[in-house]
């Protein structure tokens, strides 16, 4: 988020930030309304994310249900496509506060592909782990890390800042596209909308104005506005893809938090290759020998496993790698899907007084549109600009090339 904030300026940040939460937290809302109005229409109870888009098409209006196979299909790329990268960017997360760790103490500085090439054993063996169950310890213990992690970040945010009236207010038109990527790749959490409601003793209390999505996503937006503020404020255009990056290295503190959030992503990173995971097997898995199907399972595991690191030694950086998913996956995935999910649901009942429903999607559109293409397009400039010697202007508005990059 401080990144995120550098690209945005520190007064645009905070108000963009909010605007993006409202979006997410709408697209939500609508995914889960479909699914109830679903539920109703099949005499169903349960739905996933891609039930949800296929049942909407199958059931809609005429025109539309040629492509409710589509729609699943879509959905599934989008979530695999989603959740890959992110492993890819937790795998780069990991390695770079080890890097700073490992390099201090030892005095030998490597390439940072190095330390991501050496993580493939250690992230192997985890996806070895047979179910999301036996990952719950591992789980909690991850959000042990974190929270002994955020709290010591934030004590030294909080030292030694100057006057915010000194920090751009407004980034840059250039910027901003990244800003909107990065944020939406932190909020947007609609792969676990429908497992989260499907999961619920009392799913009705999952909406609502105190429902379970307002309540969570207000808390998530006002901790994400305090560390992107304070961590601009505090190391303005010096601010690194993750601000564990920015804290000392020569302080123990500061040490103990970098391996600590590394540690955290690393058990972290279980949670997310379950997604890709379960998308890539149910694909595969008919087409296997059934006496065999436990082996082929870990063949698959390594073979995503290696793909997420490949990916990540490709492309070493943080923010712009982080941005490109975010454009790219999230923005489709959880702002343009859903209001197409919307629009075929209710197309026979109605969009409201004055077509009020049509107006704010075709707003959800544009936004997530223009996000996708833009990010993406700002994204790929500066992933390009790694393997290049001519400088290329940064989001910050500097100029930097592959040199400093690496």
């Amino acid at each position: 988020m401080p990144v995120a904030f550098k690209s945005a300026g520190l007064s645009v940040g905070v108000f963009a930030t909010v605007l993006v939460a409202i979006v997410c937290t709408h697209c939500a809302y609508i995914l889960v309304t479909c699914a109830h109005e679903l539920y109703r229409r099949t005499k169903v109870t349960m739905m996933t994310f891609p039930d949800v888009g296929e049942v909407a098409f199958a059931t809609g209006p005429p025109w539309g249900r040629k492509y409710a196979k589509c729609a699943r299909v879509s959905i599934l790329i989008g979530l695999f496509g989603a959740y890959f990268g992110t492993c890819s960017v937790y795998t780069v997360i990991i390695a770079s506060n080890l890097q700073q760790v490992i390099d201090h103490y030892t005095g030998v500085v490597l390439d940072e592909r190095i330390y991501i090439a050496t993580l493939l054993i250690p992230l192997i063996v985890l996806c070895w782990v047979p179910n999301l169950k036996m990952l719950a310890p591992v789980s909690m213990i991850a959000n042990l890390f974190m929270g002994i992690g955020l709290g010591i970040t934030l004590y030294y945010l909080v030292w030694d800042l100057g006057s915010p009236a000194d920090l751009p207010q407004f980034g840059s038109w250039y910027a901003l596209p990244q800003f909107f990527s990065i944020t939406i790749f932190a909020m947007e959490a609609i792969g676990v909308v429908m497992p989260l409601e499907n999961n619920m003793k009392t799913p009705q209390h999952f909406v609502g104005i105190c429902g379970v999505l307002n309540l969570g996503m207000s808390a998530v937006t006002m901790v994400y506005i305090l560390l992107g503020f304070m961590g601009y404020w505090k190391y303005g255009l010096a601010t690194e893809g993750s601000i564990t990056l920015n804290l000392p290295t020569e302080e123990f503190a500061a040490q103990s938090v970098k391996i600590l959030i590394a540690l955290a992503v690393y058990c972290t990173y279980g949670l997310q290759y379950f997604v890709c995971l379960e998308i890539v097997w149910n694909g595969v898995k008919d087409k296997v020998d059934p006496k065999n199907s436990r082996f082929y399972e870990y063949v698959v595991r390594t073979l995503l496993t290696t793909s997420t690191v490949v990916l990540a030694i490709a492309v070493p950086t943080i923010g712009p790698f982080l941005a490109l998913i975010g454009a790219l996956c999230f923005s489709f995935l959880g702002l343009v899907i859903p209001i197409f999910i919307e629009v075929v649901t209710f197309w026979e009942v109605g969009f409201g007084k004055f077509y009020w429903k049509i107006w704010k999607n075709i707003f959800v559109i544009i936004f997530g549109l223009i996000a996708m293409v833009t990010g993406s397009y700002t994204s790929v400039l500066d992933i390009i600009s790694l393997y290049t010697e001519e400088p290329v202007q940064t989001p910050a508005g500097n100029f930097t090339s592959n040199s400093t990059l690496f």
